[in-house]
Parts: C-alpha cells; sequence; structure tokens
C-alpha cells in the first residue's frame, strides 16, 4: 500500500510558479518538481479548499494550479474536520487568519492521511507548532499527519 498524502495549497503553487529570483524560493521550487516527478509512489488526495485557493489570482497562473492537481481525489470537509480546525485554531493556538491552514490539517488527519506536505512553514510546518497540533488532534481522537515540504518526503533513494 502506498503512503497517503495530503498536498496542501503551496505545492501545486511552487510547481507550477515561474521561476523565482529569490534562492530559498527557487530551490523549494526545484525540490517540490523534483518530488512531483516521484508522486506515483504516494496515494494523494486534497481538498475542495486547495481547490479553491489555487484559482484564485493570476487567471493563467490559477489553471496552471488546477491543472497540476486535477486529477487528485478530494477529501470532505465534514462537521468533524470544521470541529477540529476550530480546535487548532483555538488551542495551539493558531491566528484567525490561519483558519484555512487549520482546514488542511483536520482534513488530512480525519480522513487518517499519513503526510500533509506543504511549503507553508509559518502556521503548518513549523517545528515549534507540531507538538500542539499533533496533542490536539490526539486529544480529538485522530492521529495527526506528519507534516512536511517535499524535501522530507522521500524514499532515501
Amino acid at each position: 500500500m502506498k503512503p497517503r498524502v495530503f498536498i496542501e495549497t503551496t505545492i501545486p503553487s511552487y510547481l507550477t510558479a515561474w521561476a523565482s529570483t529569490d534562492l530559498v524560493r527557487a530551490a523549494h521550487q526545484k525540490l517540490t518538481k523534483a518530488w512531483w516527478v516521484e508522486r506515483e509512489k504516494y496515494e494523494l488526495y486534497t481538498s475542495r479548499l486547495v481547490l479553491q485557493e489555487c484559482e484564485a489570482g493570476d487567471p493563467t497562473a490559477a489553471a496552471e494550479r488546477l491543472a497540476a492537481i486535477a486529477d487528485i481525489p478530494l477529501l470532505q470537509q465534514s462537521d468533524a474536520v470544521a470541529d477540529l480546525a476550530e480546535a487548532l485554531v483555538r488551542s495551539v493556538p493558531l491566528p484567525p487568519k490561519a483558519i484555512s491552514d487549520s482546514l488542511h490539517i483536520a482534513t488530512a488527519a480525519v480522513h487518517g492521511i499519513q503526510y500533509l506536505l506543504t511549503w507553508n512553514c509559518t502556521h503548518i510546518a513549523n517545528v515549534t507548532l507540531r507538538p500542539r497540533i499533533e496533542s490536539v488532534c490526539r486529544d480529538a481522537g485522530y492521529e495527526p499527519p506528519l507534516i512536511c515540504t517535499p524535501e522530507e518526503l522521500n524514499d532515501g533513494g
């Protein structure tokens, strides 16, 4: 069975963005493209919220982001997802502006997804927040996803 991965919005964004002149961002783009070539090793999932976020901005860029994830199955955002997201905002705590970030985490957790792939290191892949995120998920009865970047999620090959 392939590992299950939730694709968060920053992944299609970095995958399809014009090459950045910022060295760190350019490296993240390159790492994302390299990981994407190997994506068949994983069972990918995303959500309607990710689609909505990918639709924003420049229409041409939005179309490219949406095309990149068009074949990825969508996980439903149920009442359980909303409840866990609210608990994350309240108990981690995450700022109210990070409600979409809490929904990404909650969607992956409620659906039992093993990994959440992201470049959002402010509210999702943040090493100081991870223990609290994991605790909130477990307190609600869910195993949290392993939150990681494309650089971290590889099979060592």
